[in-house]
C-alpha cells in the first residue's frame, strides 16, 4: 500500500467498485457496516479512519472475549483497562502507574526504530496519566543466536532502547530475553513503563466541555507510521521489509521537552483531558477522548503542524509521528496552557473544538472531508468469536514422558550446558548498554529476581518484573498461563515486596487459526485464575495477534509486567548469597518435570511433552509465608527457582559473591532431574545460623514444603551432591565464566 500519495486519491465509488478497503484489512462485511453507519459509502480518509480504529491492535475485535475473563478490580484499583494506563494505590496518597505494550512487528523490518519508538510511545501513556515516568523495563524474544539476521536484530533493538531511554533520563531497570527458533523472523518487543502519581494529579483521556479548543502539542506530523496500527495487525510477510515507512521515527530529547512540559500543563490544574498520539495517531487519540465524554470533535487539519508538503487529510490523520500529544482546555484557559508549552519550546496550536454532535469531523483548505460517527469509531467495531480447535500436538505431547529421556550423568557439563544457553545466561551485555542508575533511586539493579525502585521522601519502594516462558505455555497454554503470574509474582515476593497488580501483553499468533485460537483461550483461562488466587488484577495491557514466521506461529508468549510494594526499604531482599555460614533452605517440592524445561532444550534440541504442573494454592501460601519471613528479618536472600532448576539456582545465588555453596539434595528422584527438574513454587532462601530454626518453624507453621539443603561456604567451589553422591562440582569462578561469556561470545 502507497503511503504517499503522488496520485490523486480514489473516489468513494472506485474503493467500492474496486474493493480498495481491502487493502486497508477491511472486510466485505466491515465495510457494509461502515457504509450503514454513514449512510452512504465512504471516502478515502474516512475508510482510512476506519481501517486503523476498526484494526485488532486499537479495537481488539478478535480478543474482546478473551479479555473479559481477566479480574479487573480489586481494594487497590483506582483505575484499570480503558485508560492510557492502569493506577494502584500505596498509600499516603500515592498511587503506581503502570502498562506494557508491543512494538513486535515495526521491531522487526526496522529494530533501531521499532523499539525505540516502542518505548517513547510507553512512556507518553504513563506521563499522559499525570504520572512522573521512574522506570522502564522490557520483554524481548528473539530466535537462535547462532543467525545472523537474529544476531542483527538483537543488537539494533538492544541500541534502540538504550538509546531512548537513556537520552530521556528514565532508568531501564529490568526486563527479560529468551531465545528460541520460535521467534525466528519475528521477535518480540514490549515494553514497559512504570510511573509515580499524586491521587488528584490523574488524568483521563477525555474530550468535556462543549466549545473547549483542542491542542495539538510536540513536534510536527510527518509520513512516518502511517496504517502502523493496521501493520500491526496482520501477519508479517516477504513484504513487510518495503514497509519501513509503516515505522515510526523517534526523538527522545523533543519527548523529554514533551514530557515535561506535560506534567508541568497537568501539574497546573487546567485540563480537561488529555490523551497522547499513539496507535493511529491524531485519529486514535481525537476519537477515543470524544467517545468517553459522550462527545464529538472538529478537527481543522490546515493547523496540524506539517513537516512535509501537500500532506493529505488521510495522511495526517493516520500518521504516528512520535512525541506527540492532544489535550482540552477551557478557553480561558488558552494562553496559560500555550506559555507553557512555548517556554519549553514545544509546539502548542489550537486545532479544533469540542461539539455536541457525536461526530468527528474534519476541515481541509475550506471544506469538509470526512464525517463520522464518534461511537462507530470507537465502539461499534464488530466482534469476532473466533473458531477454537485443540492442536494436534497437545494430545501428541501428552505421550512423550521427559523422565524417560536417558540419565545424564555428566551433571558438571550439563550445569556448564544450561548456564551457556543464551536464555539463562547473563544478560549483562544487554543491560550495561542501559542507564538504570539515572534519578539515583534504583536500589536492585537489573540481574535480580526483581528490580527495586525506592520512593523519595519515604521508607517504601517499588518492586518489578517482566516475566513469561512461552514454552511452557506452548505445551500446555492454561498451566503455562498460571505460571506466567506465578513467576512474575514470585519474583516480586523474592524481593520483599507485597504484589500489586498485573499488566499483560498478549502475544500470540493469527487468531483466524483455530489452534492460535485455542492457545489465547487457555492461557487467559489460566493467568485470570492465577490473578484471581494471588490476588494481582489485571489494570490493562496490550494484545499483539499475527505474530507469525514461515514455519507458522510465534510461541504463545503471554508476557506478564507485575509490580509490587515494598512497605519498608529493610525489606528488600536479593538473591545473592551473603556470609560464608549461612544456611540454605529450599521451599517446595522437586518432581519429574523437563518439559519446556532449559535442559530439554539444550541437550534434545526441543521442547515437548507437559510443562511442570502448579497448585495455585501451594504458590499463594509459599509466597505468604516467604514474604512473611523476609518482613521478620529472618531472610538472607531469596531466589526463585525457573530456568535450570536448582543446580542454576544455586550457581546464581553464587555468582558475584566470591562464595560458593556445599548443598545436598535428598529425593527419590534420578540425580539430572532433582537438579534441572523446573517444578514450580519453589525458592531458595538463605538466612543466618541464628535465625535459621525461626524460619524454619514459621514455614512449618504455614504449611509451607521445605528442607535444609547445605551452607554457603567461602571456598569459592559448587558441590551439589544428590543422596550423598558426587552431582556437580566445579569452582564458582569457572560456572561464572561460563555463564558470563555465553551471548558476548555469540555476539562477536
Amino acid at each position: 500500500m502507497a503511503q504517499q500519495l503522488t496520485a490523486k486519491e480514489p473516489t468513494a465509488e472506485q474503493i467500492a467498485d474496486q474493493k480498495i478497503y481491502q487493502q486497508f484489512g477491511v472486510s466485505d462485511y466491515e465495510y457494509e457496516l461502515i457504509c450503514g453507519f454513514l449512510d452512504r459509502k465512504p471516502n478515502y480518509t474516512e475508510i482510512g479512519v476506519f481501517s486503523v480504529m476498526w484494526s485488532e491492535h486499537c479495537a481488539y475485535k478478535n480478543s474482546k472475549p478473551i479479555l473479559k475473563k481477566f479480574p479487573i478490580t480489586g481494594p487497590k484499583v483506582l483505575m484499570g483497562p480503558g485508560e492510557g494506563a492502569g493506577i494502584v494505590d500505596i498509600g499516603d496518597n500515592q498511587a503506581v502507574v503502570f502498562k506494557i505494550e508491543s512494538h513486535n512487528h515495526p521491531s522487526a523490518v526496522e529494530p533501531y526504530q521499532g523499539a525505540a519508538t516502542g518505548v517513547g510511545g510507553i512512556i507518553r501513556d504513563i506521563f499522559s496519566m499525570g504520572a512522573r515516568p521512574v522506570a522502564l523495563l522490557n520483554s524481548l524474544r528473539f530466535g537462535r543466536l547462532e543467525n545472523d539476521r537474529v544476531k542483527y536484530l538483537f543488537e539494533n533493538v538492544v541500541s534502540g532502547i538504550a538509546g531512548y531511554g537513556n537520552c530521556i533520563g528514565i532508568p531501564t531497570v529490568a526486563g527479560e530475553v529468551m531465545f528460541d527458533e520460535s521467534y525466528e523472523g519475528n521477535p518480540l518487543v514490549n515494553a514497559m513503563c512504570v510511573g509515580l502519581i499524586d491521587h488528584d494529579k490523574i488524568q483521563r483521556g477525555v474530550a468535556k466541555g462543549v466549545g473547549n479548543p483542542v491542542f495539538y502539542v510536540g513536534p510536527a506530523t510527518g509520513r512516518d507510521g502511517i496504517h502502523g496500527a493496521t501493520f500491526a495487525s496482520v501477519e508479517l510477510s516477504e513484504e513487510s521489509e518495503e514497509k519501513k515507512t509503516a515505522v515510526q521515527v523517534g526523538d527522545p530529547f523533543m519527548e523529554k521537552l514533551v514530557m515535561e512540559s506535560t506534567l508541568e500543563l497537568i501539574n497546573s490544574g487546567i485540563v480537561v483531558g488529555i490523551q497522547d498520539m499513539g496507535a493511529a495517531g491524531l485519529t486514535c487519540s481525537s476519537a477515543e477522548m470524544a467517545s468517553k465524554a459522550g462527545n464529538g470533535l472538529e478537527l481543522y487539519l490546515d493547523e496540524v503542524p506539517q513537516r512535509e508538503k501537500d500532506m493529505t487529510p488521510y495522511e495526517m490523520m493516520l500518521s504516528e509521528s512520535q512525541e506527540r500529544m492532544l489535550f482540552v482546555v477551557t478557553p480561558e484557559n488558552e494562553a496559560q496552557a500555550k506559555e507553557i508549552f512555548e517556554r519549553w519550546g514545544v509546539i502548542c496550536t489550537k486545532v479544533g473544538k469540542v461539539t455536541d454532535d457525536g461526530r468527528l469531523r474534519l476541515f481541509h483548505k475550506g471544506e469538509q472531508v470526512a464525517d463520522m460517527p464518534v461511537k462507530a469509531l470507537v465502539d461499534e467495531c464488530p466482534v469476532y468469536e473466533k473458531p477454537s480447535q485443540e492442536p494436534a500436538y497437545y494430545s501428541e505431547f501428552a505421550k512423550i514422558d521427559t523422565a524417560a529421556y536417558p540419565e545424564v550423568t555428566d551433571l558438571t557439563g550439563a550445569l556448564k550446558q544450561v548456564l551457556g544457553s543464551p536464555t539463562v545466561s547473563s544478560k549483562e551485555w544487554v543491560y550495561n548498554q542501559y542507564d538504570y542508575m539515572v534519578r539515583t533511586s534504583t536500589a536492585v539493579q537489573p540481574g535480580s529476581d526483581a528490580a527495586v525502585v525506592t520512593i523519595r521522601g519515604t521508607r517504601k519502594a517499588l518492586a518489578m518484573t517482566t516475566d513469561c516462558n512461552g514454552r511452557y505455555v506452548y505445551l500446555d497454554p492454561e498451566v503455562g498461563g498460571r505460571i506466567a503470574v506465578a513467576e512474575a509474582a514470585r519474583n516480586i515476593v523474592c524481593s520483599g515486596a507485597e504484589p500489586l497488580a498485573v499488566t499483560d501483553n498478549l502475544n500470540f499468533g493469527s487468531p483466524e487459526k483455530p489452534e492460535v485460537f485455542w492457545q489465547i483461550e487457555k492461557a487467559a483461562d489460566g493467568m485470570s485464575e492465577a490473578c484471581v488466587t494471588l490476588e494481582t488484577p489485571v489494570i490493562g495491557g496490550n494484545v499483539s495477534l499475527y505474530n507469525e514466521n514461515s514455519k507458522g506461529a510465534i510461541y504463545p508468549t503471554p508476557v506478564i509486567g507485575m509490580v509490587g510494594l515494598v512497605h519498608d526499604i529493610d525489606h528488600i531482599t536479593t538473591q545473592s548469597f551473603k556470609s560464608e555460614g549461612d544456611v540454605i533452605v529450599l521451599l517446595g517440592e522437586t518432581k519429574a518435570e523437563l518439559g519446556g524445561s532449559e535442559l530439554q532444550y539444550v541437550l534434545q534440541g526441543k521442547s515437548e511433552g507437559r510443562p511442570p504442573q502448579i497448585d495455585l494454592a501451594v504458590e499463594k501460601r509459599t509466597q505468604n509465608a516467604v514474604l512473611a519471613a523476609i518482613r521478620a528479618g529472618l531472610v538472607a536472600s531469596a531466589h526463585d527457582l525457573s530456568e535450570g532448576g536448582i543446580a542454576v539456582a544455586v550457581a546464581e545465588s553464587c555468582f558475584g559473591t566470591k562464595m560458593g555453596a556445599d548443598v545436598n539434595i535428598a529425593t527419590e528422584l534420578r540425580p539430572d532431574l532433582a537438579l534441572f527438574s523446573e517444578s514450580q513454587s519453589r525458592i531458595l532462601l538463605s538466612a543466618k545460623p541464628d535465625k535459621a530454626a525461626e524460619l524454619q518453624a514459621l514455614l512449618a507453621e504455614q504449611g509451607v514444603t521445605h528442607a535444609v539443603i547445605g551452607t554457603v561456604t567461602g571456598a569459592g567451589s559448587l558441590k551439589l551432591d544428590v543422596n550423598g553422591k558426587p552431582g556437580v562440582a566445579a569452582p564458582v569462578a569457572e560456572l561464572e565464566k561460563v555463564w558470563k561469556d555465553a551471548i558476548p561470545c555469540l555476539m562477536k
